[in-house]
């Protein structure tokens, strides 16, 4: 009796020096542990078959864990709220409860009792603590096993914890003041949730913890526990658990990890099969995120769970995630659908089962839409059960209504089943086109997806590839590629911009299509930014007409980069609001100016310049900005104005005022500005003088001697005009009458006919000048230089009908202005012989067209009665009677 309240001493003494004995805790393992508590000061029979031979250490430990099976519950409803239970911790690995406890003495005592000895008489609770993955939060989850009335009383549960500041292989016994603590969250099923927060960065410190666990009055205190958060995570489920047929007729099952860890995970994959001819069960660990199933059937169905664990190190495994139940169908397509570009080979499999039966595979027929029988040549038998359809060379498919696709039947002979396998053939031939600035800094690429079909939901990414030197003669698409951002502009286009760049590095580039069919790559295309250049415009552009020469000259600076010989292009035209171009090229390297022939050396003038590398290669640059020619003088006037006089004539003082008349140069002629006139005078007495009349057109002087003559010359920047005209002023000349009638005939309001005949003359005869205006106005005198072998001449001006006018025609010689023939008005009598000429002009033609009508009608007419009368009539020279006679030769008839 001595020994055994010795040990049960001992053993109290044990359980209170373990809440002291913080360097000795329990490492908290990967799975599920069980919490035993037990009251003191009491004996035990042990359960039969339980071993007594518990410690080697202590052989007083036996007397102690003799136990009795018939425990009475009145006996821990008696129990003082003072008493305080025994705990320690055991699991399914571990059967035995061990403690660690030290003494006042610095001496360690260590007892080990059978768990079953806790677990049949005492309190018991499963626990299990993890991280979860998110890698902020541990939690320790409690659920209590007992077998007395304490789970009728209120259970409160708290956890105290101390995570050290510093990671260390052997931590510092911590002292009691400085564990924290946090009230677990408890549910009326004896549940308890513990969370202690983590931070990301003492993952891998030591946790200790200890629970204190109030029931019904009584307190329970486990032991120390030690862990380490990083080497209990548990996983969420895996997400998007997803079952399909592959290509090769395999089951595919595939998820994906809900959140990143900071180490691998391993996978286990538990799925069921049922079929009409076959049930199966599987289980599976692997670590990638799908899993290939073999032989699947149609008409089967598969159900899948996942769950996950740290791969390498310890852990804990996930929850399950939710089941996913996956049918095949009677017929079996796989692929089941098909994304592929224009001109590639593609080929479906096919397992057809009919009641209940797979149909041989020799048996299969495919169809197009139901209304294309494919040909057997493209068949081919893969196995007893699957049947194989290959199209080769594919052209893009053709959209009806709303299907985008081809549908492919597999067939029992003639028998076809209502699914079909899609086939969707695209043309992804996408033009990429790049760009280097001026500058040599950026490259601008651009595309445009317009010209393609492409399915809804699809995506397009520019992906590249760039060498370290030039490109390669056939482009390809790299494994090692990368995406390359790009904005759609409002033209359509997309415009990808790389900078910087390096100049003679081979981009080559492709265009990714991703849609949930699979994705397709353009073909690719390989640039080298020194080679698509397009330059800066040159610049310093200007524009002349160059000085007596009269051409039209262009200069301009050369672009500083790129440093390539470069062929330049010029376009210059009038200006104005639409400018008419005409192009020019400059094809030596070395010129920076240019000259072009114009045709209007006096008109204003635009010009601009681009350039281009001399190779061809890249691209033109954008037009300078225009430049534009001032009208200059470039010559002396081509000639000076021509002129006419009129005379007021004073026959008292024998003197006539003689005003002088010319139109203002046109720019042709003044090349390209007259700035003032000059009257050069000639005559007998006074020789020569000259008057300066500026910019008038009108000069009056006294003609006083028997011949005075006058020239008028046009004066620019330059010079004076060198050919000029002159007119002679004689007495004697103005007498002499070499018009012998003048005839005035109106035509319409805007057109008169002037027609004379002459008389012989011994002068010579420079040309004639008409002069004409309203006759009872004092209205202006309009005149015009008529040619000298002309004998009428049109008249074009705005004439009143109602109004007379006044017709004159000088002749004018060499020697002087002879004397005018005057009409006063248009005679009456010429007015209608006009008319009646106008009315003959107009019948005489009609009446000529319908004579030859009529002529041509008789002809036809005469013919067609010819043939009709005679073509009974027999040829005589066919008769017998007629041989030898001549129908050619009269015969007279007697």
């Amino acid at each position: 009796m001595t020994c055994q309240k010795f040990c049960v001493a001992l053993l109290h003494w044990e359980f209170i020096y373990l809440t002291t004995a913080l360097n000795l805790a329990y490492p908290i393992t990967p799975w599920r542990f069980k919490l035993s508590c037990m009251p003191p000061n009491t004996t035990y029979d042990l359960p039969t078959g339980i071993s007594k031979n518990t410690s080697n250490l202590n052989e007083h430990y036996e007397a102690v864990v003799k136990a009795k099976l018939n425990l009475s519950t009145t006996y821990f409803s008696n129990l003082s709220s003072k008493t305080t239970f025994y705990c320690c911790f055991w699991s399914k690995e571990d059967k035995n409860c061990s403690v660690h406890a030290d003494n006042i003495d610095g001496k360690d005592f260590v007892s080990t009792v059978n768990s079953l000895v806790f677990q049949q008489i005492g309190a018991n609770w499963n626990i299990q603590c993890w991280m979860k993955e998110d890698l902020k939060l541990f939690i320790c989850y409690m659920e209590s096993l007992f077998k007395n009335p304490f789970k009728t009383y209120d259970l409160k549960v708290h956890l105290l914890y101390v995570l050290p500041e510093v990671l260390e292989e052997s931590p510092l016994v911590p002292q009691k003041s400085s564990f924290q603590i946090v009230q677990c969250n408890c549910s009326v099923h004896d549940s308890c949730e513990c969370h202690v927060p983590v931070p990301t960065a003492k993952l891998n410190h030591t946790l200790l913890l200890y629970l204190k666990i109030t029931s019904g009055g009584i307190n329970f205190q486990s032991p120390l526990m030690s862990v380490q958060p990083i080497n209990v995570v548990k996983p969420d489920p895996p997400l998007h658990l997803h079952m399909e047929i592959t290509d090769a007729g395999h089951l595919k099952i595939s998820w994906s990890s809900p959140t990143l860890v900071p180490f691998q995970l391993q996978y286990q994959v538990k799925y069921s099969e049922n079929s009409s001819t076959n049930m199966r069960k599987a289980d599976e660990i692997v670590s990638t995120t799908s899993l290939l199933i073999d032989s699947v059937l149609p008409g089967s169905s598969y159900e899948v769970q996942v769950r996950s664990k740290r791969l390498d190190g310890p852990g804990i495994w996930g929850d399950w995630s939710t089941p996913l139940i996956f049918t095949t169908q009677d017929v079996l397509y796989f692929p089941p659908k098909v994304l592929t570009s224009v001109g590639s080979n593609v080929s479906f499999h096919c397992i057809y089962k009919s009641e209940n039966e797979i149909v041989s595979s020799k048996k299969i027929v495919w169809w197009l839409n139901l209304a294309e029988k494919i040909p057997p040549r493209q068949y081919a038998v893969v196995g007893d059960r699957v049947s194989k359809v290959t199209f080769a060379h594919l052209n893009a498919t053709k959209p009806r209504g709303k299907f985008t696709y081809d549908a492919v039947y597999c067939c029992n002979q003639q028998e076809c089943h209502h699914r079909y396998a899609e086939l969707y053939v695209i043309d992804i031939n996408i033009n990429i086109s790049c760009e280097t600035d001026g500058y040599l800094t950026k490259m601008t690429c651009r595309w445009s997806a317009n010209a393609i079909q492409l399915l809804m939901g699809s995506t397009l990414q520019l992906r590249y590839h760039r060498s370290s030197l030039y490109c390669s003669d056939v482009p390809s698409i790299h494994p090692m590629s990368q995406p390359k951002d790009c904005h759609l502009q409002r033209d359509g286009f997309y415009e990808c911009i790389f900078q910087p760049i390096f100049l003679l590095s081979g981009y080559t580039m492709w265009i990714k299509i991703n849609h949930s069919l699979g994705s397709l790559d353009s073909p690719p295309t390989c640039v080298v930014p020194d080679s698509v250049v397009k330059p800066l415009p040159p610049s310093s552009v200007k524009a002349e007409i160059t000085v007596e020469i009269g051409l039209l000259k262009i200069s301009w600076e050369k672009p500083v980069f790129p440093e390539n010989n470069l062929k330049f292009q010029i376009r210059y035209g009038l200006n104005g609001k639409e400018v008419q171009w005409k192009m020019y090229e400059v094809y030596e390297a070395k010129s920076k100016s240019a000259s072009v022939l114009v045709p209007d050396l006096c008109a204003v003038y635009a010009v601009q310049v681009r350039c281009r590398r001399l190779d061809g290669l890249g691209y033109w640059s954008n037009w300078s900005s225009p430049a534009y020619t001032v009208v200059m003088d470039i010559k002396v006037p081509t000639r000076g104005p021509e002129f006419w006089r009129i005379i007021n004539e004073d026959t008292t003082k024998k003197e006539r005022n003689v005003t002088l008349l010319w139109k203002p140069l046109m720019k042709n002629d003044s090349l390209c500005s007259v700035r003032k006139y000059v009257v050069k005078h000639h005559t007998s007495r006074n020789g020569t003088w000259s008057e300066d009349v500026g910019n008038h057109t009108k000069f009056t002087f006294l003609w006083t001697e028997q011949a005075h003559s006058v020239t008028v010359l046009a004066v620019n920047s330059i010079g004076a005009s060198f050919v000029n005209f002159n007119l002679t002023f004689s007495w004697l000349m103005s007498k002499v009458n070499s018009v012998q009638s003048l005839s005035a005939y109106p035509l319409n309001s805007s057109c008169v006919l002037l027609s004379w005949t002459l008389l012989p003359s011994d002068y010579s005869l420079m040309y004639f000048v008409t002069e004409w205006k309203i006759l009872n106005e004092d209205s202006e005198v309009k005149w015009l230089r008529i040619p000298p072998s002309v004998k009428k001449y049109y008249i074009h001006d705005h004439f009143i009908p109602i109004e007379k006018y006044q017709f004159s025609l000088y002749p004018v010689f060499m020697e002087g202005v002879g004397k005018p023939k005057i009409i006063n008005s248009f005679p009456q009598d010429d007015i209608e012989k006009h008319q009646h000429d106008a009315g003959l002009y107009v019948i005489v033609p009609i009446i000529i067209s319908s004579s030859i009508l009529l002529l041509g009608t008789l002809l036809i007419s005469h013919q067609r009665m010819k043939k009709l009368l005679w073509e009974d009539v027999p040829n005589p020279k066919n008769c017998s009677w007629a041989q030898g006679l001549n129908f050619q030769k009269r015969t007279d008839i007697l």
